[in-house]
């Protein structure tokens, strides 16, 4: 069998390995919130788990999603990249990125990566709406829902690719 790919290594050259069993942590960057969301170590099924207020100056949003993935003994945590259709950055994909590079230093041990997530919140949105119910009333609930469609996302990449889905925060920086 053989080894597990770390998810900080470059899996994205072309490398594929057998990517290990563990929960994975989904998380959606916004400006006034923080959507999370955990799927279970087989990877068969993600869960919101809660809804963070930005904290810009405390970091208690980023020091919460450090102790979710501590501990549900998280292998990988996912943010959310925010482009635009045309697939470029904007200024909320250098929140993402700010973001996810103090995630990285506050976890440790545990990779962060960062996965395209264009239309994430549109079609959280979409299916609360087809649930019957209001956007305004569910502003929280999307942003746990956008978490979950984030993860899924990199679950169903993973499963594909037999890699870790995704861009590491230093490739993810770069381009």
């Amino acid at each position: 069998m053989a080894e597990p790919l770390s998810p900080d290594s470059d899996a994205a050259a072309g490398c594929h390995a057998f990517v290990e069993r563990g929960t994975r942590i989904g998380v959606d960057v916004g400006k006034a919130r923080v959507g999370v969301a955990k799927c279970d170590a087989d990877r068969v099924m993600a869960t919101p788990l809660e809804t963070l207020q930005r904290d810009k100056k405390q970091r208690s949003d980023l020091r919460r999603i450090t102790e979710l993935a501590h501990e549900y003994d998280a292998v990988c945590v996912y943010v959310g990249l925010p482009v635009n259709l045309e697939g470029e950055h904007t200024p909320s994909t250098k929140d993402a990125l700010r973001f996810a590079r103090q995630l990285e230093r506050m976890l440790g041990s545990v990779p962060v990566r960062l996965l395209d997530e264009r239309l994430s919140t549109v079609s959280a949105q979409r299916q609360l709406h087809e649930a019957g119910r209001s956007i305004k009333s569910s502003r929280s609930v999307i942003d746990q829902a956008a978490a979950v469609a984030i993860l899924e996302n990199a679950l169903d990449a993973e499963k594909r690719s037999d890699a870790w889905a995704g861009q590491s925060v230093s490739e993810a920086s770069a381009s």
